[in-house]
């Protein structure tokens, strides 16, 4: 349904019905979220999500496997004209990254970009984006972990060449999350991811629109597809 709910946005955008659009969000159950060409039981430990009620998605943009946790990370879209943020896609991650790593001052985490679209603290990934580009639409989402499960991070396989490229021996060497650093709530880091996206233009809180909800539903039937998540 999430990644229904940003289709969903993004052809509202494309049509003129809806305005550019930032979301926050969480996930329930927890999720297995990966790349739109990436392959699920190649980057996955698809069985055991199965045993322990973890979904298993693709999305629409590119980038790697994440394990969203439930308790454990808040997840941002930005959705707007392409023309927003224009055709260069190593600047606009750095935009967007730029306005994250501004959220994590306000809450005392020095933090900095990693090229092309990663976040890092102290040398470890504590936010990680991707993007799409279609219809003339632009959507970038990423995460922010709040807290730290190695075990539910050991549900991904990052590559050996990923791993040895980091000198890490497991997802625990390579990540981590705002809680590391210092005490704070859900809603204290959202107040700074909104603080730190407020460039962006003005906000106002709003749900979804009644068209926006059904047509989510409509294709939240294709992300809960087998024949989506395992075509690769």
């Amino acid at each position: 349904m999430n990644m229904a709910i940003d289709e969903a946005v993004a052809e509202g955008v494309r049509d003129g019905v809806s305005p550019p659009t930032v979301r926050f969000y969480s996930w329930s159950p927890g999720a297995v979220s990966i790349g739109c060409f990436q392959s699920a039981r190649e980057e996955v430990d698809v069985d055991t999500c199965a045993r322990l009620g973890v979904d298993v998605i693709r999305r629409r943009t590119g980038g790697g496997a994440v394990y969203h946790d439930p308790d454990g990370e808040i997840t941002y879209s930005v959705i707007a004209p392409e023309a927003t943020f224009g055709n260069d896609i190593h600047a606009s991650y750095r935009l967007i990254c730029g306005y994250v790593i501004d959220a994590l001052g306000h809450l005392g985490i020095p933090s900095e970009f990693r090229p092309i679209n990663d976040i890092t603290v102290g040398g470890k990934k504590i936010s990680g984006s991707a993007q799409t580009r279609r219809g003339g639409v632009f959507l970038q989402h990423g995460t922010l972990l709040l807290s730290f499960d190695a075990e539910r991070m050991s549900l991904l396989r990052p590559s050996p060449a990923k791993l040895s490229a980091r000198s890490a021996r497991g997802v625990e060497d390579l990540l981590t999350s705002v809680r590391s650093y210092r005490s704070a709530s859900r809603d204290e880091v959202l107040d700074a991811l909104r603080k730190g996206l407020r460039p962006l233009g003005e906000m106002r809180d709003a749900g979804l629109t009644i068209k926006e909800r059904a047509r989510a539903n409509e294709l939240a039937l294709r992300y809960d597809d087998d024949a989506w998540t395992f075509f690769r």
